[in-house]
């Protein structure tokens, strides 16, 4: 698609034009170690925080937690069925490959957090957490294909299992799902998978076709996962683990995987992708870098 045929398809939207260029979703998961999910209510402006009506101390405070602690994401989160219940949710996570977490904390309003750390005084709870990014002011395809997929995942597991949520990146990909505390990114997720990629996940499998990546790695590190996986039919989360990483002076990177047959080693290089409309506010087409995992 040129920069040119792209003010032709500005109505279309970016996801869809990603499902017609069968683009990749693989290696695609932000790089995110920690989590800070706070429950909001209100509406979401397209910076959700900034927009929300929390007070500027609030607000302060929550930017300070997620400075706390690198590679963390502070997500809104909330569920149509609470508005009216008393007290919030707030929920922390660690994605990181063997320190694994997540716990919940119940406050009763957003001034609470002022004095409070979620990340020391939350409790652990069982998993999974499942958020769903609905956000339409950040994209509209958050809010086409997300609000189904979460009604759908909401009929089907414990209501404190699955949130909607604010942004999480990739906004062409959406129906875009986060399962948490392991950190594993699934995109164009549909109604009809749901019952699926829910039914891969209890039983400790992922679900290659929607996978986009776990955010505890890098995308070099995910491409080399990813093409592991396909390779040698490894579906369960624990078949691999992440051994070591190097960069040459050229800009490839060598990867080492254990794997339940040996080590694994596979090469990765960036490159730019075809053209494509990253976000539906997009003003022209654009090549995202993509990182392909080479054959040894």
């Amino acid at each position: 698609m040129s920069s040119e045929g792209n003010s032709g398809s500005a109505a279309k939207f970016c996801s869809e034009i990603s499902r017609e260029n069968d683009e990749s979703l693989g290696a695609s998961a932000s790089r995110i170690d920690h989590w800070l999910l706070v429950e909001y209510r209100g509406l979401w402006s397209h910076d959700a925080l900034a927009g929300s009506g929390m007070s500027d101390q609030v607000k302060a405070r929550l930017a300070e937690l997620s400075a706390s602690r690198r590679r963390t994401r502070l997500l809104l989160i909330r569920r149509p069925d609470r508005r009216r219940r008393p007290g919030l949710a707030v929920y922390v996570a660690d994605s990181r490959q063997g320190a694994e977490r997540l716990a919940r904390l119940d406050i009763e309003n957003h001034e609470e957090l002022r004095v409070v750390d979620p990340f020391q005084a939350a409790a652990p709870v069982e998993g999974p957490l499942l958020v769903v990014c609905t956000h339409g002011k950040h994209d509209r395809c958050c809010a086409l294909h997300g609000r189904p997929l979460w009604e759908t995942l909401s009929e089907q597991v414990d209501e404190d299992s699955v949130w909607q949520c604010t942004h999480i990146g990739g906004d062409r990909f959406a129906g875009n799902v986060v399962v948490l505390p392991q950190g594993i990114y699934y995109g164009r997720v549909d109604r009809g998978d749901a019952a699926s990629l829910l039914d891969d996940h209890l039983a400790g499998r992922i679900s290659l076709a929607h996978y986009r990546g776990r955010s505890c790695w890098s995308f070099a590190v995910q491409a080399a996962e990813r093409r592991i996986r396909v390779e040698e039919g490894l579906y369960r989360l624990d078949d691999l683990s992440l051994s070591s990483v190097e960069r040459d002076p050229e800009g490839r990177w060598t990867v080492s995987f254990a794997t339940p047959d040996g080590l694994r080693e596979v090469d990765v290089v960036a490159e730019l992708g075809e053209l494509t409309q990253l976000t539906c506010k997009a003003e022209a087409a654009r090549r995202p870098q993509r990182f392909v995992a080479m054959p040894r």
